[in-house]
């Protein structure tokens, strides 16, 4: 690595410069460029890279001769593939972002595209798929971030000692989670041991879906008989409040349940909630 560094020196490409034609941060240049062996690079980006110094593999950046020629190929190749990363990046909407925000963003998106990119790894589809689904409920379950947390500071991203959440449920958290990753990576778990454990685990989201199931069901029959006695045939943000006004009429015997089903009907409408 130390020979491709002295080569970028010589071509004078920056780190930011290379960082833009590889389309990723330029933390994420160090990163790469801390590595031991240029195989370890993610495929794409290592292709990129061979792309960039018109070479086939790693063994041939000891036989490159820097001349004129040769700086002005590289040059004209790493102009047109930041432009073209450039391109790329003016698809995103960063309208409302901060700098920091558009290049977290920039970041996970060609992550998250050098993942799913691996058309031979299922598990990365799968795996990026539970992400999306635990993002999707961040906002109603806080032992998410503690979770993403306690991930980034064993893995060496984060000082062990930051707590960027609610300190002291995220201080319990990472201690009771350590424990039981302890135990799961010394191998004081079974499957046998934990079968009974499991089964629960089971039972507990069957019946949570049960019930969800059981709400849906409700709201829509709820649903159903308010639009009717409107005379609508849909809901939409136009007729929104005026249904939420029937449906709470509807519930008016109860409250509690009312606040409830509203609740959820704004969370599965995407419609603000209409406090009656």
């Amino acid at each position: 690595m130390r020979q491709l560094n002295e080569l970028f020196q010589e071509l004078g490409i920056s780190k930011v410069r290379l960082a833009k034609y590889l389309g990723v941060s330029r933390q994420m240049v160090y990163n790469y460029l801390e590595l031991n062996d240029i195989n370890k690079w993610p495929k794409e980006k290592k292709l990129l890279l061979f792309k960039l110094l018109d070479i086939n593999d790693a063994k041939a950046i000891a036989d490159i001769e820097v001349t004129t020629d040769y700086l002005m190929s590289v040059e004209g190749r790493l102009n047109q593939g930041v432009k073209s990363s450039q391109e790329m990046e003016s698809g995103f909407n960063f309208k409302g972002l901060n700098k920091e925000s558009q290049v977290l963003l920039s970041d996970i998106t060609y992550l998250l595209k050098e993942k799913l990119s691996d058309e031979k790894n299922d598990e990365n589809y799968h795996a990026i798929l539970y992400l999306y689904h635990l993002l999707q409920s961040l906002d109603n379950v806080p032992e998410i971030k503690y979770i993403f947390g306690y991930m980034s500071k064993t893995t060496g991203f984060t000082n062990p000692e930051e707590y960027k959440f609610q300190e002291d449920k995220q201080f319990i958290f990472e201690g009771i989670l350590y424990s039981a990753l302890t135990l799961y990576n010394n191998g004081g778990a079974s499957r046998s041991k934990l079968a009974e454990s499991h089964k629960r685990f089971v039972q507990e989201i069957e019946q949570k879906n049960e019930e969800k199931l059981s709400r849906t069901q409700q709201l829509n029959t709820i649903k159903i008989q308010a639009l009717k006695e409107l005379g609508f045939t849909e809901i939409n943000e136009t007729n929104a409040a005026e249904v939420f006004e029937k449906i709470s009429e509807i519930l008016s015997n109860d409250c509690i349940e009312i606040n409830r089903l509203l609740r959820w009907f704004q969370d599965t409408m995407h419609f603000p909630f209409i406090r009656g």
